[in-house]
């Protein structure tokens, strides 16, 4: 066993990710304080062709250095817009017929393992604040809610790690379709 160059990848380049089909998916980040986390996040819709991210509340936007310095260049290839309020941004994507649903830790919310990616449909997944999680208000408007199970003693993932997770899965669900 080798480990692969960077040359031998075969990604893409920037202006061939934007021409890609996409995954029909949309990562909200609602009030995430680390600018390190939200590179993160960036990183992630790169590697799996998220279609946009809405950066709302007070999660910073790019241009940054310390977002750069995890994004590793993602905020050039990977779609994303500012959205003051995500209760409006939640109900305008609702209007386009996206499903939303908030990544949190609530009664009646869908394990991840159990939440079924339907081809015809567009969805929107929320992440929230590092501290606080998504907003009540958020969750109020959202189609559902989407809980990655845990067993240990800690009650929640790094907001980078989280989405890691959701993405990844929505992805190789998509795929297996």
């Amino acid at each position: 066993m080798r480990k692969l160059k960077n040359s031998e990848l075969v990604r893409k380049t920037i202006e061939e990710f934007k021409k890609a089909d996409k995954t029909p998916l949309i990562v909200i980040l609602d009030d995430i304080r680390s600018l390190n986390n939200i590179g993160s996040v960036f990183r992630t819709a790169d590697a799996f062709l998220i279609a946009k991210i809405f950066l709302c509340g007070i999660t910073a936007t790019p241009p940054h250095k310390d977002i750069y310095k995890t994004a590793l260049g993602a905020t050039e290839s990977v779609e994303w817009e500012y959205q003051k309020e995500v209760v409006t941004l939640i109900k305008r994507l609702q209007k386009k017929g996206i499903k939303v649903f908030a990544i949190e830790q609530a009664d009646k919310a869908f394990s991840l393992e159990n939440f079924e990616v339907k081809t015809h449909n567009q969805y929107a997944f929320i992440f929230g604040n590092e501290v606080r999680g998504v907003s009540q208000l958020a969750i109020n408007q959202c189609d559902g809610v989407i809980e990655i199970p845990q067993e240990g003693t800690k009650h929640s993932l790094n907001v980078a790690v989280a989405s890691g997770v959701v993405l990844w899965d929505f992805f190789q669900k998509l795929r297996k379709l």
